[in-house]
């Protein structure tokens, strides 16, 4: 659906891999809807921009990831506007085009895996899934989010991840292990090389009434 659909508000603009629970309180999240940095959810900040000016939103006009998001939506919104107003007959092409977009977007960035022989490449949300999995694995321990971003010119990749943790037993005993976890998977399971995994713990889990202190066997 193109963003200035005059029938409907864009309640799921393009977004990376969907944002896991607990990631923006109190908002449900969409198929297909992207979490950015601060927090928010992307069609939140969207349909803020289309309700009022970003200048009634302090969060807004002081979070560079907000305006960021709301810049490119609104110049893709802009084009759209301009192409079916040059020829109304373009309506098909213009959707065709705006559904293209919105998947490229949705897969995100495109990293480059360690092989040295073929150029092979996976998009930021494939490999974000599988290392919030890995994540997972970890007793005690649930991803939030996850971005990689490359790093240098080469093949390195630097994984940011946002963790909810219990506190059962040592806390950085646990975010060692979920560390240890993403750099396995993502060197075995995908092919990354990981220079380095940054992990923030944004919430506490309740632990697991069924396992002993420390969430491991007994």
């Amino acid at each position: 659906m193109a963003l200035d659909d005059p029938h409907a508000r864009p309640s799921e603009p393009p977004g990376a891999d969907g944002p896991r629970a607990g990631a923006t309180a109190g908002i449900p999240p969409l198929a297909g809807d992207e979490v950015l940095p601060c927090g928010r959810l992307l069609s939140q900040v969207w349909e803020q921009a289309l309700d009022a000016p970003p200048a009634a939103d302090p969060h807004t006009v002081s979070c560079p990831h907000c305006r960021e998001a709301v810049e490119g939506l609104a110049t893709v919104n802009a084009a759209t506007r301009a192409l079916r107003a040059e020829a109304p007959g373009l309506h098909a092409l213009v959707d065709r085009v705006m559904k293209i977009v919105g998947a490229e977007v949705r897969l995100g960035r495109l990293l480059p895996l360690a092989d040295p022989v073929r150029d092979l490449k996976i998009s930021e949300s494939a490999a974000a899934k599988v290392l919030r999995q890995a994540a997972d694995t970890v007793p005690g321990a649930r991803a939030a989010t996850c971005r990689l971003l490359p790093e240098g010119e080469g093949t390195d990749v630097r994984v940011t991840m946002t963790l909810a943790a219990a506190l059962d037993g040592p806390l950085p005993d646990r975010v060692h292990q979920v560390r240890r976890s993403v750099v396995h998977s993502a060197l075995q399971d995908l092919g990354l090389a990981v220079t380095a995994v940054d992990i923030t713990v944004v919430d506490v889990l309740e632990p697991d009434p069924l396992l002993p202190p420390g969430g491991g066997p007994s």
